[in-house]
């Protein structure tokens, strides 16, 4: 086992967190972690990463295992570039054995592999976008490991990854290469869809169960078959304790004759089945609490368009972000938006709110404007030094919400949070928290348009649900960035899918169709760039037949330089061969096939990589 966790307990103040927790990892295991706001996933992670330790029990660990955990914030100093904090990174890794020209290489290579392109590699990380920046998160923690540690510890490591990201990270986490892989991985997630494609084994964190966890082989759809044949078994043994404890009541209040050794065994077992049950009673009620309760205040306007764009084009720094987009939006309508990140989707809910306006075509709104009511991606709407009790209720202690009063106490459990919360600043709540705050200031706006701009950062999974229920039932128009694939398919009844290379918008109307317009926007861009790259490699080879005096080289290494582009060429197509071989249905439903197409697309990559690494070195000798 690469990591065993035994009877783990902790407490924050006067709240316990968990207890009882045990369980244990070994190689080639994939664990997802999963669980209610506050039931202590993170505090859990950060024990394995032995950053943080246990009120009680152990963590025992495989002896020289390489661990490396990714926190959930993705912090860099200033002035870094990508380069410069990989380069850190790899330089406490015991494989470079401290040479800091080996460190870069090794850096370079690893964000390479992650797909950071040598344009990217060497700006400021502050100019990152919020996808980019966890790339480099676990870049940098890969690094630390010399690309291959035996445990990688993710916290979140889906929140501001677009699906581009994702699918990256779910391909990198399942397959990994022979050179840049992690032996297991446990990572804290609240999406669905990377739990379904990567997790080996969920564990859940939660009062609902004993010791407070439950641990199920197999990914998130077998989890929630288990979980619910478990939590029905729960049930039902909870009815059978009780109807037991009555009999037992009846029989005590005929006052058992005598104190026998019979009586005084039958009312010490009658007092065991009371503490059990209480035990599973607590239990059960914690299953059934389920997550905050959302519900969206419509106007109740009956509008027939609520807003009309026509044409429209936006584009800042000489790049179009997007062009001649037709677009209506009418009460009823459930307008889901997808991208790489940049590509432009907050800059495009802008303009449909009126708060940009586009370069050409025409915004038309109805008349009065419509009601707009805004989750934004980073939560900035409440000042940090506001009390929660101020930022959920700003008008008093009483809140009026669809008709009806409800004194803050009450409004505040409504999204989870304890009284003694109230009086906290917004800046000491969790991430969860602050997004159920804004949540509870959202639902007190009527509105003609939601706009959720990625909604699911930070709220657990039964919140999610219950937000998918709200919205789902909302009569007014909807608005959202996501790129939670699983809430996508159940909200959206059409996609705009943006970030083509060539600016053009596709309008979808499934999950499905948005994916397929991405993977081809994907492909254009890996084309254009490998374009790119192979006319800058010619003009360096023009530029060098004009230095051939000076050429360090071999005779056979010029001609194995010569020939360096043709190689990368046919192993570029190996590569598609192999992609196509992986995507192929056939081959996915035969695990030996399935196998086989794998290891021989890495075989590809791992070629590609080979090469240009050995182009770099002729063409650095060379001079």
């Amino acid at each position: 086992m690469l990591i065993t966790a035994k009877d783990l307990s902790k407490s924050h103040g006067l709240r316990e967190l968990f207890s009882g927790v045990s369980f244990s990892v070994a190689d080639g295991d994939r664990v997802g972690f999963i669980g209610p706001n506050g039931a202590g996933k993170t505090t859990l992670l950060r024990m394995l990463a032995g950053i943080e330790e246990p009120d009680h029990g152990l963590v025992r660990t495989q002896r020289n295992a390489v661990i490396v955990f990714v926190s959930q914030r993705d912090d860099f100093p200033a002035g870094l570039t990508p380069r410069s904090a990989a380069t850190a990174a790899a330089l406490k890794s015991a494989s470079v054995h401290g040479d800091a020209l080996e460190a870069e290489v090794l850096g370079s290579v690893i964000l390479g592999k992650l797909g950071f392109p040598d344009s990217r590699m060497d700006e400021p990380v502050e100019l990152l976008s919020g996808g980019w920046k966890k790339r480099l998160s676990i870049a940098c923690g890969l690094c630390e490991a010399g690309g291959t540690p035996d445990l990688l510890l993710l916290d979140e490591p889906t929140n501001h990854l677009d699906v581009e990201g994702i699918r990256w990270l779910e391909q990198f986490l399942s397959r990994g290469t022979n050179d840049i892989r992690a032996g297991a991985c446990v990572f804290v997630t609240h999406d669905r869809a990377f739990l379904e494609r990567v997790a080996t084994r969920v564990l859940e964190l939660s009062r609902a169960y004993p010791q407070g966890t439950l641990m199920i082989e197999g990914n998130y759809s077998e989890f929630l078959k288990r979980r619910d044949e478990f939590l029905e078994a729960q049930g039902r043994a909870e009815a059978t304790l009780a109807n037991e404890v009555r009999m037992d009541d009846v029989w005590l209040s005929r006052g058992p004759q005598g104190r026998g050794t019979k009586a005084k065994s039958r009312i010490d077992e009658s007092a065991d089945r009371r503490d059990v049950l209480s035990a599973i009673a607590a239990r059960n009620e914690a299953a059934g609490a389920g997550g905050a309760r959302v519900d969206f205040t419509a106007s109740g306007r009956r509008t027939r368009r609520l807003v009309v764009a026509t044409g429209i084009s936006k584009g800042f720094d000489g790049r179009t972000l997007f062009r001649d987009l037709d677009l209506e939006i009418a009460p009823g309508d459930r307008l889901g938006l997808m991208g790489p990140n940049g590509s432009g989707k907050t800059t495009l809910l802008g303009i449909l709110c009126g708060d940009t306006k586009p370069d050409t075509g025409d915004i038309r709104f109805a008349d009065p404007m419509p009601r707009v009511v805004i989750l934004r991606q980073q939560r900035t709407d409440i000042p940090e030094n506001t009390l929660l009790r101020d930022a959920i209720c700003p008008l008093g202690e009483v809140v009026d919400f669809q008709g009806r009063s409800m004194h803050i106490t009450a409004w505040s459990r409504r999204f989870l949070f304890k009284d003694a919360q109230l009086l906290q600043t917004v800046k000491n709540l969790s991430g969860g928290e602050r997004a159920r705050a804004h949540i509870a200031r959202m639902m007190l706006e009527p509105a003609d348009i939601l706009v959720l701009d990625e909604p699911t950062n930070d709220l657990d999974i039964p919140t999610l649900e219950v937000l998918e229920e709200s919205i789902e039932s909302f009569p007014g128009a909807v608005l959202l960035v996501t790129h939670d694939r699983t809430m996508l398919k159940r909200l959206a009844k059409s996609i705009a899918v943006i970030g083509a290379p060539d600016a053009s918008v596709s309008v979808v109307a499934s999950l499905d169709q948005a994916m397929a317009c991405l993977e081809r926007a994907e492909k254009e861009v890996a084309e254009r760039d490998r374009t790119t790259r192979m006319e800058g490699n010619r003009a360096a080879k023009a530029a060098g037949v004009a230095t051939s005096k000076r050429t360090r080289l071999s005779f056979k290494e010029q001609r194995e330089l010569d020939s360096m582009e043709t190689a990368v060429e046919n192993a570029e197509k190996e590569r598609l061969v192999a992609e196509a071989r992986v995507a192929d249905p056939a081959v996915a439903a035969d695990h030996v096939k399935m196998a086989a197409a794998c290891k021989s697309l890495d075989e590809a990559q791992d070629k590609i990589h080979t090469l240009y690494v050995r182009w770099q070195e002729l063409e650095t000798k060379r001079g």
